[in-house]
């Protein structure tokens, strides 16, 4: 599952701007996704996600001269990191919430960089664990806890399957990102239009079964926007950013992007809805920024020491 060639193990300017793009727009899927989901069943709207995204996807790979692949096995490929990536960890996540409580879920799936250390360390040879990066992602899991509310916590006594479905969902995402490593070879737009466009085929007959969308009234079109703006933006766009900077940093730098996408939707709410930041949120982020500063390594680094020229 390693394959590929090498990656860095710690992310220069560009990779952290990649990274915070990518929260910022996956913060905002959830805001999107309310929306919607007043008027459209979830898989409907997963199919809709990733449906119209497949086919922004496809007009930009022509547009900007790329082709999509004439190789079966490389197809067979985006199909496992369909599954993988988006209809495993959606159903399991959707699933979840229907019992517990969405903040406890967004904790639960912020445990997705703790996955990714131990598998990574087990299935690579370039992303071995160290001390910094599982503490950093201890600290960084604290962080998402304080920033949410601990009591979001106090959810954890029951309901247990439901939280082994977010968990699972977590661990599915970890082994995405490990997988998707075998992809550095070719475009970004190229592999997330092939990912977008297997977890389309994926999803329409289990659509079909669940919840027979032919026989729901035409959602308005608030709903309409909602739906393109969380294909176009939060999946095509998304998607290019995420298996660009999965190229350049690796599985784990990645997807420390699931500590950064609560502090993206509570900014988010804080800029647009007029939401006061409380305490406790300001303390999250700041031990989730000291959780990636760890994972990232720099911060424990020793400067060389300036040598005076003697006389």
């Amino acid at each position: 599952m390693s394959g590929g060639a090498a990656v860095k193990t710690s992310m220069g300017g560009v990779e952290w701007a990649l990274l915070l793009t990518l929260a910022a727009l996956w913060g905002g899927s959830f805001f999107l996704a309310e929306v919607a989901l007043i008027e459209l069943p979830p898989l409907t709207l997963v199919l809709g996600r990733v449906g119209f995204a497949a086919l922004a996807l496809i007009a930009m790979v022509y547009l900007t001269g790329h082709r999509l692949p004439a190789d079966w096995g490389l197809w067979g490929a985006f199909l496992v990191m369909g599954a993988l990536n988006n209809l495993i960890p959606f159903s399991l996540i959707f699933w979840g919430q229907t019992e517990i409580s969405g903040g406890l879920a967004s904790i639960l799936n912020a445990t997705t960089p703790l996955f990714t250390v131990v598998l990574a360390h087990v299935l690579t040879r370039d992303e071995r664990m160290t001390a910094n990066r599982l503490a950093g992602v201890i600290v960084g899991v604290i962080g998402v806890s304080v920033m949410i509310g601990l009591d979001a916590l106090s959810g954890l006594g029951g309901s247990v399957l439901a939280q082994m479905a977010v968990l699972l969902a977590a661990c599915s995402y970890a082994c995405a990102g490990i997988f998707g490593r075998r992809f550095r070879g070719q475009p970004a737009i190229v592999v997330a239009t092939g990912q977008v466009t297997m977890t389309t085929l994926l999803m329409l007959p289990l659509v079909a079964v669940v919840d027979r969308p032919w026989t729901l009234p035409l959602p308005s079109a608030t709903t309409w926007a909602a739906v393109l703006a969380v294909a176009v933006l939060c999946t095509a766009i998304a998607y290019i950013i995420y298996f660009a900077l999965l190229a350049r940093a690796g599985a784990t730098n990645l997807l420390l992007v699931t500590f950064l996408i609560p502090v993206s939707a509570i900014l988010l709410g804080s800029v647009f809805l007029d939401e006061r930041l409380a305490l406790t949120q300001i303390a999250g982020m700041t031990l989730i920024a000291l959780g990636l500063g760890l994972i990232d390594g720099r911060l424990l680094k020793r400067r060389p020491r300036k040598r005076t020229a003697l006389p």
